[in-house]
């Protein structure tokens, strides 16, 4: 059995940001990386805009060359998956059959696209977005889509349906719910959205029940439960994922969706840590309440957070959420979490493709979203991280800084 200081296991944002956040600190063990996909750890977000759309090559959405790895002696395990954990032996089995040993044991799996439970989920042109072999596929059979159907409404299904839009194709989008986004952001953001893909010829359909995917083989259409077939050559799937934990609740990790964490990112096994997707944390902004968040910049955090452990600082997790989003020409730039407001204010003028929504719980500011509004974004943190109560009128004044109600 090889044994190892620091076992990685992930190679995506966390994974790499706890590699690289250990050399900074100044760890002199040994670490490895081991990562389910053949390629050294590589962005997310640009798989369902930049580089789906060809504007980045793949090199350019790497986290770091191959020689950085190298020069650091982060040792990569790739293409192998791990399978079960040993909390009592520290160790971690891999597909293959391998044994590897760990000090400590650092988890970053992130997780798995959700299927879509319906027949014919399996037929070939039916693709999620999670890996850039899920990319490839859809790009190497772009030239034979006349008309393609998007499954859901939210961050990935929107932003693949700009891209497919951008490419000339009919794009037909379903999302379950009364409107897009309705998990994550407020009404005047998800009908702000809805208008802009219909203007860029998106066909946007709400309230819309898939009955399954029809097809051949090969998938031709999508049939939904009033009957009606909406024919298509790709159907993308964007509803979400599957935290990749099983091995860990399978070893006694306590947890559901997703393996509970405390505030320095330790499960309930000894010398084990979760980040990223996958840790369900107790997180101030969303009232203390456990979540997941879903983000790259949780997932660099709590790996930044959980090296400091390591090297024997006593810190707890306290970053402030952001997101975004890039969507034709527009950037939508979020911080704060908004579930739970009780008011949504609108900052600026929707028409003008530039403007905010602020997000308040009992008049305190919780969440901004920012479109093409990159001042309000930058000005605004401040209100969320404080938690601050401003007059609502001088908040929906866009000739007020919001730096000016700090």
């Amino acid at each position: 059995m090889t044994g190892i200081d620091i076992v990685i296991v992930g190679a995506g944002h966390g994974g790499a940001q706890a590699a690289i956040a250990l050399r900074q600190a100044k760890f002199e063990g040994t670490i490895a990386m081991i990562g389910d996909e053949p390629e050294l750890p590589y962005e997310r977000p640009p798989l369902s805009k930049e580089y789906f759309s060809g504007e980045k090559a793949f090199e350019r959405i790497m986290i770091r060359p191959a020689a950085f790895w190298a020069e650091r002696n982060v040792e990569m395990l790739l293409n192998r998956r791990v399978v079960s954990v040993d909390p009592v032996a520290h160790s971690v089995t891999t597909a293959d059959g391998a044994t590897i040993g760990y000090g400590q044991l650092i988890w970053a799996t992130g997780g798995s696209p959700r299927r879509i439970g319906c027949a014919g989920n399996d037929l070939i042109g039916v693709h999620t977005v999670r890996t850039r072999a899920d990319a490839d596929r859809m790009l190497a059979e772009l030239d034979g889509v006349e008309q393609a159907v998007v499954i859901g409404g939210g961050y990935i299904g929107l932003e693949a349906a700009a891209v497919l839009a951008k490419f000339g194709k009919k794009v037909v989008l379903l999302e379950a719910l009364d409107r897009v986004l309705a998990r994550v952001a407020g009404e005047p953001l998800s009908r702000f959205y809805e208008a802009e893909h219909r203007a860029h010829g998106v066909d946007v359909r709400l309230a819309a029940a898939v009955e399954c995917i029809e097809g051949d083989g090969r998938v031709t259409g999508v049939r939904m439960q009033d009957g009606t077939v909406i024919p298509a050559q790709m159907v993308i799937v964007g509803i979400g994922i599957v935290p990749a934990v099983e091995p860990l609740i399978a070893a006694g990790a306590q947890g559901g969706n997703g393996v509970a964490v405390d505030h320095q990112c330790r499960t309930s096994l000894p010398d084990i840590f979760a980040i990223g997707d996958c840790a369900l944390h107790a997180n101030r902004f969303a009232d203390d309440m456990p979540i997941r968040l879903e983000s790259v910049q949780n997932a660099n955090d709590q790996a930044t957070l959980v090296a400091k452990t390591i090297m024997g600082q006593e810190l707890a997790y306290d970053a402030v959420p952001w997101f975004w989003s890039n969507q034709y020409d527009l950037k939508l730039q979020t911080v704060g979490l908004s579930t739970g407001h009780d008011q949504a204010i609108l900052r600026g003028d929707p028409a003008n493709r530039s403007f905010s929504v602020l997000y308040l719980k009992e008049g305190r500011v919780i969440a901004l979203d920012c479109v093409n509004a990159t001042k309000d974004y930058v000005q605004g943190r401040k209100l969320v991280v404080e938690r601050l109560s401003p007059d609502p009128v001088a908040l929906a004044d866009a000739s007020v800084p919001l730096k000016e109600l700090v």
